[in-house]
């Protein structure tokens, strides 16, 4: 653990609190939305945990995870069309809250929670499982292809929890036209996919063969 690493966690933290709530609470023109507050605790409540521990028993982990910037030009295309996606589906949740167009029951916002959690559950196991996650499309030295576990059933159980995850949040910000924009993300992360297994084809040994193993990349028996 060094005093830069946990700087540079803290202060991508911070901001991405900021940058959350600015989006969800502005547009809904007032700080008085609950579903809102239920998503910015559900959040990053986990993920403040969640960096803590790799802090303090896998900051490599952690810093591959803060390494946000693709260099590939298709993956920049799509973090973009994701940052599209997270602008447009929050600043319609607060729209939607404002003016009152169509908000979900609580109870509805309370299951969405419960499944966002899962998803979250889901990613803890996927970390635990596999070392190598960085956020951006690499190989790295010394990496192995993971078929046990999660990876034996899809082979991107990551992106799996992702999917989880994203579709809950507008759930959680009790919008269902928030929704249709996140509807949106499996075909983004669908493309990522695409492109990603190519890269590891090319330079992780190992995996054709894995592939041939485990048939789905993103959800058993579809797809």
């Amino acid at each position: 653990m060094t005093k830069k690493l946990f700087a540079e966690a803290i202060c991508k933290f911070a901001l991405g609190v900021v940058l959350v709530g600015v989006l969800v609470f502005l547009p809904a023109g007032t700080l008085n939305f609950l579903q809102g507050w239920l998503l910015v605790g559900i959040l990053f409540v986990p993920m403040f945990f969640a960096g803590v521990v790799m802090m303090a028993k896998n900051p490599a982990l952690l810093k591959s995870r803060l390494d946000a910037k693709e260099k590939q030009g298709a993956q920049q295309t799509v973090v973009k069309l994701s940052g599209l996606m997270f602008l447009a589906g929050f600043v319609v949740a607060g729209l939607n809250f404002r003016f009152g167009w169509h908000i979900l029951p609580l109870w509805v916002s309370a299951v969405g929670c419960v499944l966002f959690l899962l998803g979250y559950v889901m990613l803890a196991f996927v970390f635990k499982q596999n070392t190598f996650l960085a956020r951006t499309i690499k190989v790295e030295k010394n990496q192995t292809v993971v078929d046990s576990g999660l990876y034996g059933v899809v082979r991107h159980p990551m992106y799996s929890a992702t999917l989880i995850l994203f579709l809950t949040m507008p759930i959680i910000l009790g919008s269902l036209y928030a929704l249709i924009a996140f509807f949106a993300y499996p075909f983004i992360i669908a493309a990522r996919i695409k492109n990603e297994e190519k890269l590891l084809e090319n330079e992780l040994d190992g995996y054709k063969e894995y592939k041939q193993k485990v048939k789905y990349r993103l959800i058993p028996f579809i797809w």
